[in-house]
């Protein structure tokens, strides 16, 4: 279950996993002075040290998470993730997490999993020796998903060295293959853009203050790195969970044929370790092995191509109901028997609708480019309250969170990407949780006598409008542009908004979304819009829903008659909208 790694004394792989331990972590003293060192299978690396700066560092943050280019093999994207900023974010982390912790004199493990990208072993080492470092203990999962990282911080069983005081999930959910990246969590869930921005502040400080002198002052130390199966015990909580659902019934899902696609990601352990011991057949699954370069198709429930996928596995397999996953499988959607899709705004319609019978009345928060015919079916079918938020998984989640801290009853917080968390669950985002409250409703309802097969959950979302148009057009704001004067591109990108928000006061066929968190929201010709500023991109991003091609150009054309005088901005998209008409 667990075994102990060699280590060896000597040099690591670069000057700052000896450094680090004589002259980095002065700044920091106060939180690791009580810590030992550790060094773990260290080696010297032959390769040489780049030159980086703290902007180059900080270019690493995507929101909540680091990504960057860890592979070679793409023309024009240089790596930016090699093992030395790995070692410095690590190390970092660990000082981060003594900080946060208040160790003392206790010593800290920290869990690290990876998806399987064709980079994922290579970081995990890295990953190792930079927490070591900084004293912290390692315990290995491999292959992982990013929910069960979290959940290894809320597990409570010694025999597989948990709970973790902090987890690192090594991932770049469904980017290309020669991206990876970072997900840091404790018990209190996923690391914010604020915890985020400090570890890449202290990575740069540590990744700077390396030198050979350093180097030779460095003192032995004796640590471990540990191994364990950890998605034992995550994939046998889910298991669990879906028997209490159905009365404790050791097979509630016999005889439903339901396929998975895990996309060659992480997610293939749902067919062998979830369904098939609750009785379920899973013949005709697909992509399940773990494969890197993703040969199949892009791992993301939005990709249509994937969609396509797995709607195809369903319709040539007869199957009751199919299920895809994202790389690291914290996204989802799944297809009924028909082939009819349940993502975006249908998966948040069904998951409502089971989370409403449960808690009714309760709050549903989403993120910002939800329909109108949703809002509709929460509130007017399901008797609950629609909160419509904004963008990014954990803008959604801290949401929820707070609305209950003011006493307002949020179960829900769920984008149109395929990420979800339930209170019940922690507020972990998990995607395979999401598709175990899916099964709960197909067990639950036939131990009750009430229906079997999708049918049941093909029900529980009939009454949603959905528009016959659904576009996304991504406007880009060239950086480099005269326009811009210097300025950020996030200065120029309110301007434009500002700009569209005073054009739509004087259209009396227009009117603006009394309550917006995000961008502008505008209904009018039957449907709606949103432009927004996207989180970490020089893009806006523009929705456009409506009952018919017409009624799109309508809404594009307002829009496009607002920022024509931007030229900074790419609207050659926008443009090919409106003249298609």
């Amino acid at each position: 279950m667990s075994a102990l790694l060699p280590c060896h004394r000597g040099k690591l792989t670069w000057n700052l996993n000896s450094s680090l331990r004589a002259h980095t972590l002065s700044k920091y003293q106060s939180a690791v002075s009580n810590q030992r060192t550790i060094y773990c299978n260290a080696v010297l690396s032959s390769a040489a040290v780049p030159s980086l700066d703290k902007t180059d560092f900080m270019k690493l943050q995507n929101g909540s998470d680091i990504r960057g280019v860890a592979v070679t093999g793409v023309e024009g994207e240089p790596v930016s993730l090699p093992e030395p900023v790995t070692e410095a974010i690590a190390a970092a982390f660990g000082q981060w997490l003594l900080h946060k912790k208040k160790a003392g004199s206790r010593q800290l493990r920290v869990s690290v999993g990876h998806d399987s990208r064709i980079s994922a072993q290579t970081l995990l080492e890295a990953v190792s020796r930079g927490l070591g470092i900084s004293g912290l203990d390692v315990v290995q999962f491999g292959l992982a998903s990013t929910p069960a990282m979290f959940n290894s911080t809320l597990t409570e069983d010694e025999a597989f060295l948990c709970p973790a005081d902090g987890a690192i999930m090594i991932t770049a959910s469904h980017l290309p293959y020669n991206r990876n990246g970072f997900k840091f969590f404790t018990s209190d869930g996923g690391l914010g853009k604020v915890d985020i921005k400090d570890i890449l502040e202290r990575a740069a400080d540590i990744y700077k203050n390396v030198s050979d002198e350093n180097l030779r002052k460095s003192q032995s130390g004796i640590s471990s790195i540990k191994k364990v199966d950890y998605m034992a015990v995550y994939t046998s909580g889910l298991v669990k969970a879906v028997r209490r659902a159905a009365g404790d019934l050791e097979k509630p899902l016999e005889g439903f044929h339901i396929v998975v696609d895990a996309g060659n990601g992480a997610g293939g352990f749902f067919a062998a370790k979830v369904l098939e011991p609750l009785g379920a057949i899973t013949t005709g699954s697909q992509f399940l092995e773990p494969d890197g370069m993703f040969p199949n198709h892009i791992p993301n429930p939005e990709d249509k191509s994937a969609m396509e996928a797995i709607t195809k596995a369903v319709l040539d397999n007869k199957a009751d109901l199919g299920i895809i996953f994202d790389t690291d499988v914290d996204r989802s959607a799944a297809v009924d028997s028909t082939g009819r899709e349940f993502n975006r705004n249908r998966l948040i319609a069904l998951l409502s609708a089971i989370v409403l019978e449960e808690h009714p009345g309760t709050t549903i928060v989403t993120d910002s480019v939800t329909s109108d015919g949703l809002t509709t079916f929460i509130e007017k079918k399901l008797g609950g309250k629609h909160h419509r938020f904004k963008r990014g998984y954990k803008n959604v989640i801290d949401e929820a969170i707070r609305l209950n801290s003011i006493g307002e009853e949020s179960h829900l917080a769920i984008e149109t990407s395929g990420h979800g968390a339930l209170k019940e669950n922690h507020w972990l985002d998990d995607g395979a949780y999401l598709m175990v409250k899916i099964l709960n409703k197909l067990a639950s309802a036939r131990a009750a006598g009430k229906g079997s097969g999708s049918k049941v959950l093909t029900d529980l979302v009939e009454g949603l409008e959905e528009p016959r148009v659904a576009l996304e057009l991504r406007l880009k704001i060239d950086k480099n542009h005269p326009d811009l004067e210097g300025r950020d591109f996030r200065e120029y990108g309110e301007k434009v908004l500002q700009h569209v928000s005073n054009s739509i006061e004087t259209n009396p066929n227009l009117k603006r979304a009394p309550v917006n968190f995000e961008g502008i929201r505008v209904s009018g010709f039957g449907g709606w819009f949103l432009l927004r500023l996207s989180l970490h991109d020089p893009v806006l991003p523009l929705n456009i829903e409506a009952q018919s091609e017409h009624d799109a150009v309508k809404l594009g054309l307002v829009v496009a008659t607002a920022v024509k005088e931007f030229n900074a901005l790419d609207t050659s998209a926008l443009l090919n909208l409106t003249r298609s008409s």
